[in-house]
């Protein structure tokens, strides 16, 4: 399989965090560990990592921050919360900083572990030879998803990998009514009550991304799901 996925995961309680890397390591991934969150930036700085496990309640800076200052260093970088807090509130706050993913504590190491493989199973689209190269343009917008860019006029913005993911799936589905479940088993690899209220708050962000093109509109068709509606 060539290089091994290195994951950063930073969790502060100690005990959790050993059982979590043997696991991890046992079933194949390469795992650098840190207890608070300044460490942890400082590793994701020094090592090249493919995706972060991030508790939410850290030591020195919080998961949330966390996983913002990651962001900026690597958009497309996955990131999985992990936290006790399970209330909704928490759950968008945790999809607004960044996550791609949010598991709450008390989980088991076969939950985590299937979660890891369809994020990584998503990520890996961007090496696919049909996708490599190609950029969807739609008037004043070009959508270039192997370099998750985003360029509108003049403006150039990188998007999250599950901004890019949702984005491509639109993109080839273009003025087309597609139900709520496809897109969420497509692009989230299920149609939980979670995974549908982070693709409520991802729909929220592309549609801020793409305003300033007045030709685009996502339209919500209550009941079924969404279009992706471009009028040349």
């Amino acid at each position: 399989m060539g290089e091994r996925i290195k994951i950063l995961l930073v969790e502060d309680d100690t005990n959790l965090g050993m059982v979590l890397q043997d696991y991890l390591e046992m079933v194949g991934y390469n795992v650098v560990t840190a207890t608070n969150g300044e460490d942890g930036l400082q590793l994701f700085i020094k090592d090249s990592v493919h995706l972060c496990i991030l508790d939410v309640m850290l030591p020195q800076k919080d998961g949330y921050t966390l996983a913002r200052e990651i962001r900026k260093l690597n958009p497309g970088v996955p990131i999985i919360f992990l936290t006790a807090k399970s209330q909704t509130e928490d759950v968008v706050s945790g999809f607004k900083s960044g996550c791609d993913d949010y598991i709450t504590k008390p989980f088991s190491s076969e939950e985590l572990s299937l979660r890891l493989e369809a994020i990584l199973r998503r990520c890996r689209l961007v090496s696919t030879p049909t996708l490599k190269n190609e950029v969807f343009t739609f008037g004043s917008l070009a959508f270039d998803y192997s370099n998750l860019k985003l360029k509108l006029g003049t403006d150039e913005i990188f998007l999250t990998r599950r901004e890019a993911d949702l984005l491509l799936f639109f993109c080839t589905h273009v003025n087309e009514l597609m139900p709520r479940e496809m897109i969420l088993k497509s692009v989230w690899g299920g149609d939980s009550y979670f995974a549908g209220r982070s693709m409520d708050v991802f729909i929220a962000r592309l549609r801020k991304l793409l305003k300033a093109e007045p030709r685009i509109s996502i339209t919500n068709v209550h009941g079924v799901g969404f279009i992706f509606e471009f009028k040349p």
